[in-house]
C-alpha cells in the first residue's frame, strides 16, 4: 500500500484502508459464521406456529424484524382477521421487469409432543448429529429463512437486483391457503407486482439429488354416502347401507392398488398417478356404551382424499365416480368437500415447463449448477402447496427445498433438518437469486445464450 503524500493524505488512505477492511471482515464473518445463521433458525423454529392456534403475529414480528436488518422494505397484509401476511422488498434497478416472488408459509401442521425425542418447539440441535428437530425444519421454515440468509449473503459482497425481489410469509397454507395464498393472488398488490417467477417449497430428498417440482396433485376430497332401510342385527336382506358402502369401497380399493402398483413397479413416480386413500368411515347408531349392536343403520358413509396429476383425465375420473364408486342404483351419492380443477384458469394443464421454452427454469438449471447443487429430474409434487394458487393464474412455479441426503419428515414425528444441509441451501438459494435477479430480458439468439 502506497500513502498520498503529506499529512491528510495519509489518512485519507488510511481512513479508505480501514472502511474497506471493515467491509472485508463484515462479508467474512457474515459467511463464516454458522452458529449466528443457525441460531436465527432456531429462534424462529421455537414460534408455535402450529395450527389450528397458530401464533402468527409472533412469527410476523419476526420476519419484520430480519428485514429491518436487511434493510429491507416491508409490509403486513391481513386479509382475514387475525391472519398476518408479511411482505418483503429489495428493490431492483429496473422495477419494470418481471419481479420474482420467493414464497413461504408460516404454519405447520400439530405435533404429538410425548412421540418426539426432544419438544418440536425447542428446535434442538443434536451436537452429535448435526440434526435440528423441530415443527416446521423440513415444511417449510428452513426455506423462509434460507431465502432471507441469501440475501444477507449478497447484500454483504455488494450486489444489487436488476429486478424487483419480493419475500411473502403467507399464513394458513396447511389448511388449504383460503386465506393467505387465495386471498394474496387475488388482491390489487399482487397484481402490481408483476411477478415473472415464483419459487415454492419442494421436498427433502434421501438421495444426493436435489428435488424440483413443475407441478403439484390437486385435492378431490369425496365423501360417500349409502342409503338404505334399516333392520334388525340378525336380519339378512338385500341393499343395506352398509352392504352398498362396502361394495364401493372393495371397488376403490382395487383402482387404489392399480394405481399403487405403477409406483412399486417403477413405472411411473407417486406424483404421476391418482392417489385414493380412505380418511373417515362414519356408520352405526350411537348409544350411550358406544353403539347399538342389534340395529343395522340405515346411512353410511366413508371420506377419501383423492390427489390428482394434472395429466390425469379429470372428466373420465368424474365418470368413474358417478357410474362405480357412488352409483345412483345401489342408492349412493357423493359430494366434493374440496375440488381443485388440475387445470388453470386459461383451460390448460397446471403445470410449469421444464425445458428450454422456459428461460426460468434454465436460470433455475444454471444457478444449481453454479451452486454444485444436483438437480434430479423434475417431478410433480403429490401433494399440494401453495404453488397451485400462483399456476392457476398461468404464473411459472417452481417448487424447490434444497435438503439432500434427509429423510421425508414431513408432518411426521421427530422432523429435523441438518445443519450442514441447512447452510448449504443457503448457498444454493444465494447463487438461484443473484442468477434471476441479474437476468436481462431479451429476445436470445444462439450468441446471446453463450453470454448467458
Amino acid at each position: 500500500m502506497s500513502f498520498c503524500s503529506g499529512k491528510h493524505g495519509y489518512y485519507h488512505d488510511l481512513y479508505v484502508f480501514l472502511i474497506t477492511l471493515i467491509l472485508i471482515v463484515t462479508a467474512t464473518t457474515a459467511a463464516e459464521d454458522p452458529s449466528t445463521i443457525l441460531s436465527r433458525f432456531q429462534q424462529y423454529l421455537q414460534i408455535n406456529t402450529a395450527q389450528p392456534h397458530p401464533n402468527y403475529y409472533e412469527a410476523a414480528e419476526f420476519i419484520i424484524s430480519q428485514a429491518k436488518l436487511l434493510s429491507l422494505e416491508s409490509q403486513t397484509l391481513e386479509f382475514v382477521k387475525g391472519k398476518p401476511l408479511i411482505l418483503l422488498k429489495w428493490p431492483g434497478n429496473d422495477p419494470t421487469l418481471p419481479s420474482i416472488l420467493l414464497n413461504s408459509h408460516t404454519d405447520v401442521v400439530p405435533s404429538e409432543h410425548h412421540k418426539w425425542t426432544h419438544p418440536p418447539f425447542s428446535a434442538h440441535l443434536d451436537s452429535t448429529t448435526g440434526n435440528i428437530f423441530a415443527r416446521g425444519s423440513q415444511d417449510m421454515k428452513c426455506v423462509g429463512l434460507q431465502y432471507l440468509e441469501a440475501i444477507r449473503k449478497l447484500k454483504a459482497s455488494g450486489f444489487r437486483p436488476l429486478r424487483n425481489l419480493y419475500l411473502s410469509f403467507l399464513p394458513d397454507e396447511e389448511i388449504g391457503g383460503n386465506d393467505g395464498a387465495g386471498k394474496f393472488v387475488d388482491s390489487d398488490v399482487f397484481a402490481k407486482m408483476n411477478v415473472g417467477i415464483v419459487l415454492d417449497e419442494g421436498l427433502a430428498s434421501p438421495t444426493d439429488n436435489y428435488r424440483a417440482f413443475y407441478g403439484e396433485r390437486s385435492p378431490w376430497w369425496l365423501v360417500v354416502k349409502a342409503v338404505g332401510a334399516p333392520g334388525h342385527g340378525a336380519k339378512l336382506y338385500d341393499n343395506t347401507a352398509m352392504e352398498n358402502l362396502l361394495k364401493s369401497i372393495e371397488i376403490i380399493r382395487r383402482f387404489r392398488a392399480a394405481q399403487f402398483d405403477l409406483v412399486k413397479a417403477g413405472q411411473k413416480a407417486e406424483g404421476e398417478v391418482i392417489s385414493v386413500n380412505m380418511v373417515f368411515l362414519k356408520a352405526g347408531t350411537p348409544s350411550p356404551s358406544g353403539f347399538v349392536m342389534n340395529l343395522q343403520p340405515s346411512e353410511a358413509q366413508a371420506g377419501f382424499d383423492i390427489r390428482v396429476p394434472p395429466t390425469a383425465d379429470q372428466a373420465s375420473l368424474e365418470r368413474r365416480i358417478a357410474d362405480e364408486w357412488a352409483p345412483a342404483s345401489r342408492n349412493m351419492t357423493f359430494e366434493f368437500k374440496q375440488k381443485v380443477s388440475v387445470n388453470d384458469k386459461f383451460g390448460r394443464p397446471a403445470v410449469t415447463a421444464v425445458d428450454s421454452s422456459n428461460i426460468w427454469w434454465e436460470l433455475f438449471e444454471e444457478a444449481s449448477i453454479k451452486a454444485n447443487a444436483r438437480l434430479g429430474k423434475p417431478e410433480i409434487f403429490p401433494a399440494s402447496t401453495d404453488a397451485r394458487y400462483f399456476r392457476e393464474r398461468g404464473l411459472p412455479a417452481i417448487g424447490f427445498s434444497p435438503m439432500a441426503n434427509t429423510p421425508i419428515l414431513l408432518h411426521d414425528h421427530n422432523e429435523f433438518l441438518n445443519k450442514d444441509e441447512y447452510l448449504k441451501g443457503i448457498d444454493v438459494y444465494e447463487s438461484i437469486i443473484k442468477t434471476y435477479a441479474s437476468y436481462i430480458q431479451y429476445q436470445r439468439d444462439d450468441a446471446s445464450r453463450e453470454e448467458l
